[in-house]
């Protein structure tokens, strides 16, 4: 089953090549085509000379058109675009879940997940994208724990926007538990934890004519000058964690007295997110790096059952984003890192999750 969405990707991205020959066509021929193979004997350029688009398409061209020019305009002395409307590109993806719980300076706990592996091969066009992702965990034989994650980004001259998926059932090793095996490296396995996440933000860039996200996370423009911006939007998460820990041995449990047997947090963030984003240009001007801090404060909504929460609380949570990026010609490549940090103060004690990701991607645009 997995060889057959291969070979569908494949088939499209071998399509979609061969489209480009078809702009060898004379101008008598092309005049004789219907509109639908016009803009495929352009290359899906919408804006080809000759198209004879009837009047539905024209209007959606000129609406397309419209929000380009209101939503995507840059200094050309700054950002460009690529001239490239296709995208092929294989992505590594790879990620944790980590939680802390402090009670004292000396009485805290960490466990964190297995390595999750995702390799994906992925075709675009303009800003629509088909692709299908693997298991790597499952195909090296490796332990997985039973997942799910989805991703969405939309990036554009003026905002920023995104909605982040992540579920995910045991597959976790505690790594410090207060007082227990101090003089040892602890890799205790604990699987009575379940984590759902489900996190969207949204931003505006203030310097969008000089400064571009797209160029550092998705390949879709040209930073040729070095440039920052301050941003701000708003930013929604919903968690629900639940943790078990009446299976650990009693050494263990009295190497902490403070914790409780079972903890469980439901709640949602309301926030809003603001911080500053910077592109480094480097000479030569193939190679890019960035760095992006997006802190938020807002409203935190507990449901009923969380643990020592309160109805309603203080959020503050935070997004760090980095990228180095390398052009040539038509060829890209990337390292992508992302961390998402969420806090949780309640009487007693302080909990912390966290989402680490590190992507690995290599492509070409055509």
């Amino acid at each position: 089953m997995k060889l057959r969405y291969l070979a569908i990707l494949i088939s499209i991205f071998l399509a979609a090549w061969n489209l480009r020959a078809a702009n060898l066509v004379d101008s008598t021929e092309f005049s004789r085509m219907s509109w639908v193979k016009q803009l495929m004997a352009s290359n899906f350029n919408v804006n080809a000379p000759g198209i004879n688009y009837p009047k539905f398409a024209r209007f959606c061209v000129n609406v397309y058109n419209w929000g380009d020019r209101t939503f995507n305009t840059y200094d050309t002395t700054y950002v460009e675009g690529t001239g490239k409307n296709w995208k092929a590109m294989i992505r590594s993806y790879n990620w944790i879940t980590a939680n802390e719980m402090f009670f004292s300076p000396r009485e805290y706990l960490r466990i964190r997940s297995n390595i999750y592996s995702d390799l994906g091969a992925h075709l675009s066009f303009m800003a629509v994208s088909v692709g299908y992702t693997w298991d790597v965990n499952a195909i090296l034989g490796r332990e997985s724990s039973l997942r799910r994650s989805f991703n969405f980004n939309f990036v554009c001259a003026l905002f920023s926007a995104g909605i982040n998926y992540n579920k995910t059932n045991g597959g976790t090793k505690i790594t410090h538990f207060g007082n227990y095996d101090l003089d040892k490296w602890l890799d205790y396995k604990f699987d009575n934890i379940s984590q759902e996440t489900l996190g969207g933000n949204i931003y505006y860039f203030f310097n969008h004519r000089k400064y571009s996200q797209g160029a550092a996370y998705n390949f879709s423009k040209y930073q040729l000058k070095s440039a920052g911006s301050w941003m701000i939007g708003l930013s929604y998460n919903y968690q629900r964690i639940s943790m078990d820990f009446s299976g650990l041995p009693s050494e263990m449990i009295g190497a902490m007295p403070s914790l409780q047997q079972n903890y469980n947090f439901r709640y949602t963030d309301y926030d809003v997110i603001g911080g500053y984003g910077y592109n480094w240009v480097l000479k030569p001007r193939v190679w890019l790096m960035n760095l992006t801090v997006l802190p938020s404060i807002g409203y935190k909504h507990c449901f009923e059952g969380t643990t020592d929460g309160k109805k309603d609380m203080f959020s503050g949570n935070i997004l760090v984003r980095g990228s180095v990026v390398f052009n040539h010609r038509s060829l890209f490549a990337g390292a992508i890192a992302n961390y998402e940090g969420h806090s949780y103060l309640a009487k007693g004690f302080s909990f912390f999750n966290n989402i680490p990701s590190v992507s690995v991607v290599a492509g070409v645009r055509f």
